[in-house]
């Protein structure tokens, strides 16, 4: 056994003024102001004057573009149609958006005050001297940015802050229009006997073709004519289903007793919460999920909501087999599809 002792040092009670002391540091203070190109150029001030003055004419004119996409490009049913009306919708709104967005960083970073000013903290409320300082320092600032003498880049500004709100409201008041008849949402294509079809071919499908843990999305089999239509597009969207294949054991509920054939259960595949489309399917828990805001429906227990911001179950599509084998609906679905609205039953 060694006599040899370790060094230990001991550690008492620090006082706190000395804690105070040695953690004291110098205050840096504001950083010197180095200006920039634009405050002591008057060209590049005039030239940067000029740039933003044409990314808000951009933005009026991106502008003035989307409302004539939206009655030029009209979607007329059809995937070409919709995905051009889409595009140029798309396109010439990022234009007066981002217009708007690079006009106001360029100006901030080049012609606005960029001195650094400090103000002490104080009680709230603040006193009216306060208050009158306080309003010297936003003329001050109003004078520094310099748009009181800058017109064409304050009309450009102001002209183009007022039109763009026409690229939504426009198309938000035009697509309503005089159609306030929100009984065309309790009920969708499906009919009795009609089968169903993959989406998107509008393959007819067999119950003999799934098998357990099967997940398939469907849609009406309707007529080439149908398809063809203006309206179907819109009619699909609210009549798609998801089918699938569970063990008939493992269905714990249904919505309407008999609804399913063989383990085979079809529901809509429009959220209850806001209307996005649920097609994340578990099969150990047999849970469906909505990838919008994550609400969580049991397809075996009648689609009850189970987590999330939803607050009814998928409606369920009762379905059966044809003669020849193949899925058909029974009937439509019981209640309205998809999110509230403020004539829906529950």
């Amino acid at each position: 056994m060694s006599d040899s002792k370790t060094p230990s040092t001991e550690i008492g009670p620090v006082d706190g003024s000395e804690l105070a002391t040695t953690d004291r540091f110098a205050d840096p203070g504001v950083p010197e102001h180095k200006p920039r190109l634009t405050d002591t150029d008057p060209k590049a001030a005039a030239r940067s004057e000029r740039i933003v003055t044409i990314l808000f004419v951009l933005s009026v004119l991106g502008t003035i573009g989307s409302l004539v996409a939206y009655f030029a490009v009209r979607p007329d049913g059809t995937v070409p149609g919709v995905r051009a009306s889409t595009l140029w919708l798309g396109v010439t709104l990022a234009i007066s958006l981002l217009g708007i967005g690079f006009a106001a960083i360029h100006w901030a970073k080049s012609l606005m005050s960029n001195r650094e000013y400090v103000d002490e903290r104080h009680p709230i409320p603040s006193s009216p001297e306060v208050r009158e300082v306080a309003v010297v320092a936003l003329q001050q600032g109003v004078e520094d940015s310099g748009i009181a003498r800058r017109g064409v880049l304050k009309g450009a500004m102001l002209g183009s802050l007022a039109l763009f709100p026409l690229a939504v409201a426009v198309p938000l008041i035009s697509s309503v229009g005089d159609d306030w008849n929100v009984s065309k949402f309790r009920h969708t294509l499906w009919r009795k006997g009609m089968r169903l079809a993959t989406d998107p071919d509008g393959r007819p499908l067999k119950a003999a073709d799934l098998t357990v843990g099967s997940v398939a999305h469907m849609m009406p089999d309707v007529s080439t004519e149908v398809r063809e239509s203006g309206e179907w597009i819109s009619e699909k969207a609210k009549a798609v289903i998801l089918l699938v294949k569970l063990d008939p054991e493992d269905i714990r509920s249904e919505q309407r007793p008999g609804s399913s054939y063989d383990g085979i259960v079809a529901y809509s595949k429009i959220c209850t919460h806001v209307g996005c489309p649920v097609a994340l399917y578990d099969q150990q828990t047999h849970h469906l999920l909505c990838p919008c805001h994550q609400s969580t429906f049991d397809v075996a227990d009648g689609a009850k909501v189970v987590f999330g911001p939803a607050k009814r179950p998928l409606p369920q599509l009762p379905i059966s087999v044809d003669d020849e084998g193949y899925l058909i609906a029974e009937d439509d679905f019981a209640e309205p599809i998809g999110p509230s609205y403020w004539e829906r039953l529950r």
